[in-house]
């Protein structure tokens, strides 16, 4: 699903606001890594003595406060940079003309909720590692948007525009262990090359379908197609069994129900 129409088109450049506005820009819709904060030296203004009675005044030095800096200033660059996915609505609602849709963080957190409470996961199954995939398998949509089949964009093509994405953000983030660690995450769900990832793919259709129950219910009107594009592409029994189950509260006096 994608960007609403009030949200530039794919291929565009991200419209900057403080504090992202100093990014340089090298392509569509990408920003490089931000400029390293100024060096300062930190100097403890404690009057307090040391332990030992000498009197002497705890000094950081020069290497700790540069990484106390860039990691707070990386961390909130990245932060903003993925609050355009609490605003981003989902376009597959958009496209169907549902008033106020769900945003792409709202699909997620709905998804990591899913794999917190899922109940008898597969012997082996790392459900620390659900939680985690479901958060960040999106996450490159912060950039590119909600591409849809609609839009026409090739597998392909929609994969390689959201790896780069998501690069860019880990440089945004300032690269080390959690970036790469959503570097990670994120390659497992797109491959599908896990049993945490096969679950997760389950929880991503789950959620769509329950969505649009909820949408259904809400404006009463027929959504049939994200229920035939989801069928008998469930993976696990816990996906296989939920989907079951919102399929059976579905309202069958709706116009159109197709049998």
């Amino acid at each position: 699903m994608a960007v609403n129409s009030s949200t530039p088109p794919l291929h565009r450049s991200l419209h900057c606001r403080s504090p992202l506005a100093f990014f340089n820009r090298t392509g569509p819709g990408f920003f490089t890594h931000p400029p390293n904060p100024r060096l300062v030296s930190v100097r403890s203004h404690s009057q307090n003595s040391a332990p030992d009675g000498s009197g002497s005044k705890r000094s950081l030095s020069l290497e700790d406060s540069q990484t106390s800096i860039g990691s707070s200033s990386s961390a909130i660059d990245f932060l903003t940079l993925c609050h355009r996915l609490k605003t981003t609505k989902r376009k597959g609602w958009i496209n169907h003309g549902i008033k106020g849709p769900e945003s792409i963080a709202d699909h997620m957190y709905r998804m990591a909720l899913m794999a917190l409470i899922a109940a008898d996961l597969p012997s082996g199954l790392n459900r620390e590692r659900c939680i985690k995939i479901a958060i960040v398998h999106d996450i490159a949509e912060a950039i590119v948007g909600d591409i849809t089949p609609s839009d026409g964009v090739p597998k392909e093509e929609k994969s390689r525009m959201e790896q780069a994405a998501l690069n860019e953000m880990c440089k945004v983030l300032g690269g080390g262990m959690r970036a790469e660690e959503i570097k990670e995450l994120w390659q497992e769900y797109e491959n599908n090359s896990s049993l945490e990832a096969n679950l997760v793919k389950d929880f991503d259709k789950v959620e769509l379908i329950l969505q649009a129950l909820e949408y259904e219910t809400q404006h009463g009107k027929l959504l049939d197609e994200f229920f035939l594009s989801t069928a008998g592409k469930f993976q696990t029994e816990i996906g296989k069994s939920w989907a079951a189950e919102i399929i059976s509260r579905r309202n069958p006096s709706l116009p159109n129900r197709h049998n």
